[in-house]
């Protein structure tokens, strides 16, 4: 099941085909649902279609779904993203050439797989708090995690081993970051001990190597997501003046959305 929001001068399909944001849930164990959402409203304001997929391993649609998902990170569980974004471009909804992705934790993995594994499918990205090596994510998991690793090692691979190893590094993005070519957009928390910071400081060097538009914000107050609203104020400004440059919609002009922030601007930031 997927859910579409559109721009409110819009009817039930757009007079002509939008700007679309996908935005991924986190997870993967968990679910978009029905009513009120935020970003959605937020992103729709601005003039896009905002569209959210339930790929398989989602919570709320029978165990035979949810169990889809074993071990097929950047396999099945991306094609549903995929299935979901061509769907929209046969519907009318999106513009093939102006669809974007934006997620956090394992959206923001989604995120860094689509622009790696599929580098022609999205024209920008916004990963946050996002993984890009599994094997590090396996390795350096936090202490509370120890007594549902197996869980871990059944739905991913096993990282103890070295087929699950190779099979965890295989579905990584960071050793495919040469594929990358689209423009990020990406934030994290230096306190993140789910997904470390060092999952997104590779990858930003990579693409810096490579000479490739990357925008790197780090809150060194904050860990697996952005709590102080001072700061999501701050990133939502950033990520909306990002948008607007590679998908052309509307936004605001950046003025005390700053205030109180801590961010630090560690690559890019220029279009700020």
């Amino acid at each position: 099941m997927c859910y579409l929001s559109l721009p409110p001068e819009e009817d039930r399909r757009p007079s002509a085909p939008l700007p679309m944001v996908l935005l991924v849930h986190g997870g993967p164990w968990s679910r978009d649902g029905y009513g009120y959402h935020r970003i959605h409203q937020w992103l729709a304001n601005r003039g896009y279609a905002v569209l959210s997929v339930n790929y398989r391993a989602s919570w709320g649609f029978g165990k035979a779904f949810l169990n889809a998902g074993d071990k097929e990170h950047a396999g099945k569980m991306h094609d549903d993203l995929i299935d979901g974004v061509e769907w929209a471009i046969a519907e009318g909804i999106a513009q093939r050439d102006k669809v974007a992705i934006m997620g956090g934790s394992y959206g923001g993995y989604a995120a860094f797989v689509d622009v790696t594994f599929t580098p022609d499918v999205f024209c920008c990205a916004v990963p946050i708090v996002g993984i890009t090596d599994l094997v590090t994510l396996m390795e350096n998991r936090p202490a509370y995690w120890a007594d549902f690793m197996e869980h871990f090692h059944r739905r991913y691979a096993d990282v103890r081993t070295k087929e699950g190893r190779a099979w965890l590094r295989s579905r990584s993005p960071l050793y495919k970051a040469d594929r990358i070519s689209k423009p990020l957009l990406i934030g994290h928390g230096a306190n993140d001990i789910r997904c470390t910071i060092a999952q997104s400081d590779l990858i930003v060097a990579a693409m810096q190597a490579n000479d490739v538009e990357v925008h790197y914000i780090v809150f060194p107050d904050e860990g697996h997501g952005f709590a102080r609203p001072e700061n999501d104020r701050a990133f939502r400004a950033m990520t909306e003046a990002f948008l607007a440059k590679h998908l052309g919609g509307r936004f605001e002009p950046i003025s005390d959305d700053f205030d109180g922030s801590s961010h630090e601007i560690r690559a890019g930031g220029a279009f700020l």
